[in-house]
């Protein structure tokens, strides 16, 4: 359950006409055959449902081109010169993925990106992470936890807060609700015994991990597709529909595996079979063992169990910007994006000082792709097109408190504690909230003595009416799912910590997803925009740690493009550097 709309369309294969100041600089060339499938991709996706009431559903047409229109921010008058000078990157959004690239940037590569900015619309740092406390609480409104692994590690390190990590129990149980009844996950030697699955589907489930199944067909397959063919019905109903509600808020059926999902995806391509693959990745692991571990790490936490910070997930944006003071603007709203005539980029930006103008050597776009949509619209209309047909469904964080005696007595151990990580519901279970976090039993300092936390999410792709409805209405529907599964019939209503609505909260990795995002880069570069960098956790992953893994390569990537670019400048005879 960790953070991340609507429609999108296909301009004509022509030219790209990018106007500077008045000055039209036509770009024209044939298009790739990537970018040809792409666009074809984009028009068979037709028009998109945007919300449904009762059994109509309302649709909105997709765009079929995005008109050229003039620049009032770059016309104005009153636009004043950035006084820092050409800057070597303007990182564009200060959530996880803008912050992590420019703390990498200081950490690794201050020999190539030595003058960079991170700019923000709103007046604070962190995007969606949304770390809030008061009467004794403390409690998340966007993403809650991360998979512990090294990037994550390492970003702690270089905020300087590793000693403010905290980490769930391991052994601590994850639930679905199936056939009125919380039942745990396998988590180890409980493979064979565990409930969840009957004994024909535990047998089905391994004979296609072991390649007794149907082969991997040419086409792109969905979530459900794969796992129906892999594991069987019964792993994909009881286990992964549940996950994929609980991460993407998404329907499998539409969901990507390649995309979504994509290590498990390559070890049947890898090995022909899951059980092959894993056996086949480890020989090849064995063969060619990683770097050896950053020693200024602490030690990686045992078995399945997640992280967060002592006061919230927001400690680490909140740390990164404090280090970063001198480069991070917020309430920088970016207007336009212009290429200059000498391959330099300009940014028109709204602050709290007036209009602003940034001359940079590249951009990187770390926002939500309608955004870079909306800025790349006038002239990159093909790469507009394609990030605007990415659909963010809407997801409520509703954060609860219930006495400890108001939970059902077989939940409780011998402490009279509720333990376990959490609980996913299955669609068919007859449950609206997508999935209940146990905030209070994972960390501590979450919730006063006596009270139990839990952190609901609730809507996404099937749920999209959840935008309309109030928050006591929505809480209302939380605590009425809660007492078919957790709570006592009789207990106190729930009382309400916090309510957050995303109405474009999660990017959904489906079908054709990667060809879209690529097809996106390409149309940038084939119209002169290759120094606009996309990122952000619609090229990442929706996780948390997959941001953080992906911010130290995205600062890699954009450091080795200004090298590249330097290189090109020094070779240029003529003298027209093109610094892009």
């Amino acid at each position: 359950m960790q953070q991340a709309f609507v429609n999108g369309g296909v301009a004509a294969p022509s030219c790209h006409p990018a106007s500077h100041r008045g000055l039209h600089r036509p770009h024209c060339g044939l298009r790739s055959e990537r970018q040809l499938q792409v666009s074809k991709l984009i028009r068979q996706r037709g028009r998109v449902e945007v919300a449904q009431h009762g059994q109509r559903k309302i649709s909105i047409p997709q765009a079929i081109s995005a008109p050229t229109v003039d620049r009032p921010a770059a016309a104005s008058g009153d636009v004043k010169e950035y006084e820092g000078g050409l800057q070597d990157v303007v990182v564009v959004g200060a959530g996880i993925s803008g912050l992590v690239t420019a703390q990498a940037f200081v950490a690794e590569h201050a020999d190539t990106v030595e003058k960079f900015l991170v700019t923000e619309e709103r007046e604070r740092v962190g995007g969606n992470i949304t770390s809030l406390s008061g009467n004794g609480y403390r409690w998340e409104e966007g993403p809650s936890s991360f998979q512990p692994n090294d990037a994550m590690l390492k970003a702690a390190v270089d905020a300087n807060i590793a000693e403010d990590l905290v980490f769930g129990d391991p052994k601590a149980p994850r639930f679905v609700f199936w056939d009125k009844k919380l039942r745990p996950t396998p988590s180890g030697p409980d493979v064979l015994t565990f409930d969840l699955l009957s004994i024909w589907g535990k047998i089905r489930a391994g004979l296609g991990a072991a390649g007794i199944k149907k082969p991997l067909p040419e086409q792109e397959e969905s979530v459900e597709q794969y796992v129906r063919r892999n594991l069987g019905a019964e792993v994909f109903e009881r286990l992964i529909e549940p996950f994929c509600s609980g991460v993407y808020a998404g329907d499998p059926s539409k969901l990507s595996m390649k995309a979504a999902f994509g290590k498990v995806y390559d070890l049947e391509k890898k090995g022909g079979s899951i059980i092959a693959g894993v056996l086949k990745l480890m020989q090849e692991k064995k063969k060619s063992p990683p770097p050896a571990r950053d020693a200024r790490l602490p030690p990686k936490p045992a078995g399945q169990t997640v992280g967060s910070f002592r006061e919230g997930l927001q400690m680490l944006p909140e740390a990164i910007a404090k280090n970063l003071q001198q480069q991070i603007r917020t309430q920088w709203k970016l207007k336009e994006i212009e290429k200059a005539q000498d391959g330099t980029y300009a940014l028109y930006y709204d602050t709290p000082d007036g209009s602003q103008k940034i001359r940079t050597r590249s951009v990187a776009l770390t926002v939500p792709a309608y955004i870079a949509a909306d800025l790349l619209r006038r002239d990159c209309p093909d790469a507009s097109m394609a990030l605007k047909s990415l659909d963010y469904p809407p997801v409520a964080a509703v954060t609860v408190s219930y006495p400890m005696d108001a939970i059902k007595q077989d939940r409780l151990d011998e402490a009279r504690k509720l333990p376990g990580f959490g609980q996913l519901h299955p669609r068919s279970q007859g449950v609206t909230t997508l999935g209940t976090i146990y905030s209070s039993s994972l960390f501590p300092g979450r919730a006063p003595d006596g009270q139990q936390q839990l952190l609901c999410y609730i809507g996404g792709t099937t749920n999209r009416s959840i935008v309309s409805q109030d928050e006591d209405a929505i809480v209302r529907q939380v605590d009425k799912d809660l007492r078919q599964m957790l709570i006592k019939e009789d207990a106190p209503p729930a009382k309400k910590i916090g309510v957050r609505v995303w109405p474009k909260a999660i990017p959904q990795f489906n079908v054709g997803h990667l060809e879209v995002v690529q097809g996106a880069k390409e149309d940038l570069a084939s119209a002169g925009y290759g120094g606009v960098l996309l990122g952000g956790n619609y090229v990442a992953g929706v996780a948390l740690g997959k941001c953080v893994e992906y911010g130290y390569e995205y600062a890699k990537e954009i450091a080795k493009y200004l090298k590249s670019e330097t290189a090109v400048a020094a070779t240029n005879t003529e003298g027209d550097a093109f610094f892009v």
